[in-house]
């Protein structure tokens, strides 16, 4: 493929990319692959240019386009050498005098003040710079120095008692150490928001937003004698569990839930168990810089049914937590309304419950809870907080 071809390509797929984010469809990097799929024309050097091309325009622009040539037009004032690439064969049609591209920026306009007055406009670049690559070892199992030495490049993470930072572009599927259930991809601020449940003899834990089981399965190697639950709306996201929790050597019980009769389907729980941890559905603005085009998915719509959800979440885990037991709350989000407000606005209306200090010694006070950042902590972005309901 020409340069011109490549720019055309990442022109096409870009539209995808938009329309996906607007329609709720594929992600991008499903799109780049499907798009190359059916054109095994392209070499190995071009599926990477255009992958680059693709996703240095979607880091460029914060708002959705309306087009994939929007997108790229985005990209000429750092890189003027793109314009000789329009109207040349096979590349995109000529430029046209007073042409407009998508503005460039990193939060999408209506989340500016939505952002946690912690996030200082300093620190908004690292939202998406590109993200390390982290791995929990399995402390069940074998301890992180013994782990350390398997993998070239490797370090501590800085805050997580269970991490391994390794370069972004290292191959972890296929090593030994992976496939023995040795270790997990996670990132180290999700290896701190099961750190804040403090699982040390928790008895009966309940992952209320489960997903895949990652920070079940983080819970299960830092107490192995906890009975824990892990249940989810989603059979896809949950059914990957039991084959994770095989590989790591551990037992975790599972059960799907169907909305609205979670707190029926969860009456042997209700009011019995020892810690829950909702790691609710939010906006994922602190995972920007693993998946940039979130910020073109994210409406004020979306964001206000995320804001609800997460509130009826909040208050089921009220009811699930016995007397004495725990509530962790957690969102990837830097977004106040989903991280402080949503604890404040909680609290306003359980007076009696406690406030307990995380035990992680990361991040800064917001709120109630902690909120960390890439660019204070060297982590995804997210706020968590524990509480404690009276006796």
């Amino acid at each position: 493929m020409t340069p011109a071809a490549r720019l055309q390509a990442a022109i096409e797929i870009l539209d995808e990319v938009v329309a996906a984010a607007r329609d709720e469809g594929a992600p991008a990097d499903v799109i780049v692959t499907r798009y190359f799929k059916t054109r095994r024309y392209a070499g190995s050097k071009d599926r990477r240019a255009v992958r680059e091309l693709v996703f240095r325009a979607i880091r460029a622009v914060a708002d959705r386009p309306d087009s994939g040539r929007a997108a790229v037009l985005a990209l000429r004032s750092d890189d003027p050498a793109l314009d000789d690439l329009f109207g040349q064969p096979r590349g995109p049609e000529p430029l046209v005098e007073g042409e407009l591209a998508a503005g460039r920026g990193i939060v999408p306009g209506p989340l500016v003040q939505e952002l946690s007055p912690l996030v200082s406009p300093d620190e908004l670049p690292s939202l998406l710079e590109r993200a390390p690559l982290d791995l929990r070892v399995n402390v069940a199992r074998i301890d992180r120095d013994a782990m350390l030495a398997e993998f070239e490049g490797a370090e501590a993470t800085r805050l997580s008692p269970w991490g391994i930072r390794l370069p972004a572009e290292t191959r972890i599927d296929d090593h030994p150490a992976f496939a023995r259930g040795l270790v997990e991809v996670q990132d180290e601020g999700s290896q701190l928001i099961a750190l804040a449940c403090a699982p040390t003899s928790s008895g009966r834990i309940l992952d209320l937003c489960a997903g895949a089981g990652g920070k079940s399965l983080a819970l299960a190697a830092a107490d192995p004698s906890a009975s824990i639950l892990a249940t989810d709306s989603n059979r896809a996201r949950l059914s990957k569990l039991a084959p994770r929790a095989e590989r790591a050597g551990t037992r975790i019980a599972t059960r799907l839930l169907s909305p609205p009769n979670e707190l029926q389907e969860l009456s042997d729980w209700r009011g019995h168990s020892d810690l829950v941890l909702v790691d609710a559905p939010c906006s994922g603005s602190g995972t920007w810089r693993r998946n940039p085009e979130g910020r073109w998915r994210l409406t004020q719509e979306r964001l206000d049914r995320l804001v609800a959800l997460q509130k009826h979440l909040l208050e089921m885990a009220a009811e699930l937590v016995r007397p004495g037991g725990r509530l962790v709350y957690a969102v990837c989000s830097l977004l106040s309304r989903e991280g402080a407000g949503q604890i404040d606005q909680f609290l306003s209306q359980r007076s009696s419950w406690k406030v307990e200090e995380s035990p992680i010694a990361a991040g800064r006070l917001d709120g109630a809870g902690k909120l960390l950042t890439p660019g204070h902590d060297r982590t995804d972005g997210f706020f968590v907080a524990r509480l404690v309901r009276p006796c």
